[in-house]
């Protein structure tokens, strides 16, 4: 009997790595899609030792649509889950940050997940059964910690949440991760300084990883790991936007970031 495949976008390190773990560990082949062709190579070779797993490589970087339409043409052969792990953020202000990253963050934290979730739906939905997975953030839901990145992940949960109610009954599950603060390597690849963050704030991968995969199969949309951002998210929902935002500006620094 086959193994179920799991396609995996930003698969080398943090939470990308830690979905990549967990699917192998459950059972899955997976196809793992990433820029860095050595990262991709070493993983795949850990995940073929340790967990068995029948592992296929794509460089792509999904900035480029020459790349996002190859990943797709895969994912039209049949996947029974997509994790869009995949995305970036950057450091300074809008106004004088590089036009030209700000495209390629849209194209990738954006327009890629939507092409990707239209190519696997298709065979999904012919099957009856799969799962995909956006990951958002946190700042998606709380307004104040920056801009692009920020509208981008909301627009990732606004997404998730219309294609879910879509879905429904067809056997297909759509779900948005909103994670805050992880220790990963997002932060110091965007060049932004989280010095005195205070330290309840931050989440580790493998605990992230863990309350996502026990709420997709308690079949909730959208997935706001650890206690402290639960707690967050609900009160930014009742209390005044306005206040929200300059609460957010001093938890989440809202300014130096795009």
């Amino acid at each position: 009997m086959s193994r179920p495949v799991a396609l995996i976008t930003g698969p080398t390190s943090g939470l990308g790595e830690g979905f990549a773990r967990r699917y192998a560990l459950d059972g899955y082949d997976l196809v793992l899609v990433a820029r860095d062709q050595e990262r991709l190579t070493r993983l795949a070779a850990e995940l073929r030792d340790e967990a068995g797993a029948d592992v296929e490589v794509i460089r792509a970087d999904l900035a480029q649509a020459a790349d996002r339409a190859a990943v797709a043409d895969r994912l039209r052969a049949g996947v029974q889950v997509l994790v869009n792990n995949a995305g970036f953020g950057t450091a300074g202000e809008f106004w004088s940050a590089d036009y030209a990253v700000l495209q390629s963050q849209l194209d990738v934290n954006v327009t890629a997940v939507m092409q990707l979730t239209h190519a696997a739906l298709p065979p999904m939905l012919a099957a009856g059964t799969g799962t995909v997975l956006n990951v958002a953030s946190v700042a998606g839901l709380l307004p104040g910690r920056g801009s692009t990145y920020s509208a981008s992940k909301a627009w990732v949960v606004s997404f998730s949440e219309g294609l879910a109610n879509g879905l429904g009954g067809t056997g297909v599950g759509v779900h948005a991760l909103c994670p805050g603060f992880v220790r990963t390597e997002f932060h110091a690849r965007a060049g932004i300084d989280m010095a005195g963050t205070a330290s309840f704030l931050w989440l580790e991968v493998d605990d992230v990883v863990r309350e996502t995969m026990a709420d997709i199969a308690k079949n909730k949309i959208v997935i706001i790991p650890g206690l402290q951002y639960k707690a967050l998210t609900t009160g930014g929902r009742m209390i005044p936007r306005n206040v929200v935002r300059a609460l957010t500006r001093v938890v989440g620094k809202g300014r130096d970031r795009t």
